[in-house]
């Protein structure tokens, strides 16, 4: 059925449960599986961090390092619900991106024919926020979307 699927998670409990969708999905069609957490770009709240003029290097370098450090372990939690089931994986971490933009892309890219992921995994504003994501990459992608709720 499918070839080649791409699980995209945030960390949230709900993408765990898309981990488990996209991996049942992928053994059931012996399909390759790329699982990618994407973080966004540091906060820019004035437009003097937009412009580049007020940039605290060292602020931004914290903040990198915990998404690579966040990134890894989230990562390393899925593979091992991946390998659990029998199935192989590759994980990825697109740095600095919108979410919607690095799925789409890396979609794109690896040639999936599936996208897996969860409507929206966080609270608040946050979940506005990525329930947009989650909006954006259905109504942009070029391949079929499974979301997960």
């Amino acid at each position: 059925m499918y070839q080649n699927i791409l699980i995209a998670i945030d960390g949230s409990e709900l993408s765990g449960k898309g981990v488990v969708a996209g991996v049942d999905l992928a053994r059931g069609s012996k399909a390759r599986v790329t699982i990618l957490t994407v973080s966004e770009p540091f906060p820019s709240f004035d437009l003097g961090h937009k412009l580049g003029l007020f940039r605290d290097q060292a602020a931004i370098d914290q903040y990198d390092d915990a998404c690579r450090r966040t990134a890894a372990a989230v990562l390393e939690k899925a593979a091992g619900t991946a390998a659990a089931a029998g199935v192989a994986c590759e994980t990825l971490h697109v740095e600095n991106s919108r979410p919607a933009d690095g799925i789409l892309e890396t979609a794109a890219q690896r040639s999936c024919d599936l996208i897996v992921l969860t409507s929206n995994g966080r609270q608040g504003f946050e979940r506005f926020v990525l329930g947009s994501q989650a909006s954006r990459v259905v109504q942009a992608a070029e391949t079929s979307v499974l979301v997960v709720r």
